[in-house]
């Protein structure tokens, strides 16, 4: 008979975070943040690009194929500390014109991914078989207000 770890049992009973709960834990420069729609449907995207293996996950791959000119939206957690980790990623983004907003849970962007580890940036690569929704997505953080 296998035993239980009691760590999954506590992960599922404690209470998954609103999208207002989770506002409180943000950073300073989580700016431009994802709407509430708007999380939903990256996080949708971030999870079809997942399946046809069509992501970058984590400060130093993403960083890296964004100095190598690769495009895409990058979607950053807004509750990451320090935010020193990350800091220089928006930046990079501007310098290439590349898309970016923030989306409230770091932990919510890791189990879009596939991955059981919170991660703080995600590069989402266009590919054909979720071109509309990724083209969704590319529109409307391009609205989005860039930082003064």
């Amino acid at each position: 008979m296998a035993r239980e770890k009691p760590e999954a049992a506590e992960a599922e009973a404690t209470p998954e975070l609103s999208y207002r709960e989770q506002l409180e834990f943000l950073n300073p420069i989580a700016q431009p943040l994802a709407s509430r729609k708007l999380t939903r449907k990256l996080l949708k995207c971030i999870r079809k690009a997942t399946k046809q293996k069509q992501i970058r996950r984590g400060v130093k791959e993403v960083q890296k194929f964004i100095n190598k000119g690769e495009k895409g939206i990058a979607v950053l957690a807004g509750d990451t500390l320090p935010i020193d980790v990350y800091c220089h990623i928006p930046i990079m983004c501007e310098d290439r014109s590349l898309p970016y907003a923030y989306v409230p849970s770091k932990t919510d962007l890791g189990l879009a991914a596939g991955s059981k580890r919170p991660t703080c940036v995600i590069l989402i690569k266009p590919h054909e078989e979720y071109q509309e929704a990724y083209d969704e997505c590319l529109e409307e953080v391009s609205a989005l207000p860039l930082p003064l």
